[in-house]
């Protein structure tokens, strides 16, 4: 049987949320991001895009491309709380859903056809969400995650797609090769310098040529540009979780060490998070005191993989629960309510340096082990036995 997987995504997902909650910003041009000294767009309207606004770049050049702008801190509670909605209403009522990211989604409704046809049960799903949230989705309808999520790259509410077997290869063949998933800044500049700029060009291509020129992923490359694609949608669970404990060889009293090996735990199981392209919205820091009694304490926060973010909450979490001034056996940081969306964690940074060190802190514990780097916040933990 032929599958039918939607990609479901709420186009200009924090701009509408905005709008949600303040309906005199509709129409007018709005900036979404960090502070005018060094911080940079997380997200634009559409209106401000016109004058050349886009993600990334730094607030203050957008500000004078668009000086009319109103800029807006953003609010990540606001924007998980309505991605906790949408997900709710989209799993009450489709077969199998995986979350993507705070505001994309898989749905794999092979079989509905008997019942209502799947276009027609996906629109009506669409109007449904539309009403309950106040968000209008964009969807395209395909035979698989990868054909219908190039699909709804431009489509609107209005004009979804349904992208059937029959006609794959003539939809995706004379897309830009940026349009397939995965697909590397370095990757695109490499097949550009031979020539290859749509993805037809690539589909074209002896799959041993690509595996030779970019490893294992040619051949995934090929099958993506070829419209094929057999992954499943995985069914949507908050319930996945990373955790790390430690135990001390000595029972612990020093602050400053227990902190230290705290820290550390933390930026481990961050670098998880962005490896896996996962975030995280809850988190919780347990004690074992020498007594043996266990203690938790947990909290939510808007959807990151970020250290600074973790470790801010992790530390305040401690310093509520630790209260007895008793020697610890143990220290424990667990992370859960874990989603995909790595795409998603730099929305609310002030700094692009901030995110450059990330990146090259996680690119040395790639190559060389999550212990090879840390921060100083974490020095302590050495001392820790």
């Amino acid at each position: 049987m032929e599958r039918a997987i939607v990609y479901v995504d709420m186009h200009d997902y924090y701009i509408e949320c905005e709008r949600l909650s303040n309906a005199s910003l509709k129409g007018l041009p709005l900036i979404i991001g960090g502070g005018t000294n060094r911080g940079t767009v997380a997200a634009c309207s559409k209106e401000a895009s016109r004058f050349g606004v886009r993600r990334s770049m730094p607030t203050a050049y957008a500000l004078k491309l668009c000086p009319d702008a109103t800029l807006l801190k953003g609010d990540q509670g606001s924007y998980t709380n309505k991605s906790v909605e949408l997900t709710e209403i989209i799993r009450e009522h489709a077969p199998v859903v995986e979350k993507s990211s705070i505001h994309s989604f898989y749905l794999d409704i092979t079989g509905m056809d008997r019942f209502f046809g799947c276009f027609d049960w996906t629109r009506e799903l669409s109007l449904r969400i539309s009403r309950e949230s106040g968000l209008d989705p964009s969807w395209a309808l395909s035979v698989n995650k990868t054909v219908s999520k190039i699909g709804a790259f431009d489509t609107t509410p209005r004009t979804p797609r349904n992208i059937g077997q029959d006609i794959v290869k003539q939809f995706l063949d004379p897309l830009p090769i940026q349009r397939l998933p995965a697909l590397g800044d370095g990757t695109f500049q490499l097949l550009s310098r031979i020539g290859i700029r749509q993805i037809g060009k690539i589909s074209e291509m002896p799959p041993t040529v690509l595996q030779k020129m970019l490893g294992k992923r040619g051949e995934t490359i090929w099958q993506r540009a070829n419209g094929i694609d057999r992954n499943p949608v995985e069914p949507y669970s908050e319930k996945k979780e990373i955790y790390m404990e430690h135990d001390f060889e000595r029972d612990c009293i020093d602050l400053g060490a227990i902190r230290g090996q705290l820290m550390a735990m933390v930026e481990q199981l961050a670098f998880q998070l962005r490896r896996d392209d996962l975030v995280t919205s809850k988190i919780i820091v347990k004690v074992k005191y020498n007594n043996l009694d266990t203690e938790t304490k947990r909290c939510r926060v808007g959807y990151t993989s970020l250290d600074h973010i973790l470790k801010k909450e992790v530390q305040l979490l401690f310093q509520k629960l630790y209260h007895r001034r008793m020697r610890l056996v143990k220290v424990g940081v667990r992370f859960s309510d874990i989603v995909q969306g790595a795409h998603q964690i730099n929305l609310f940074e002030d700094t692009a340096e901030l995110l450059s060190l990330y990146g090259a802190m996680d690119t040395i514990r790639r190559k060389y082990g999550a212990d090879a780097i840390g921060t100083s916040s974490s020095y302590s933990k050495n001392i820790v036995r």
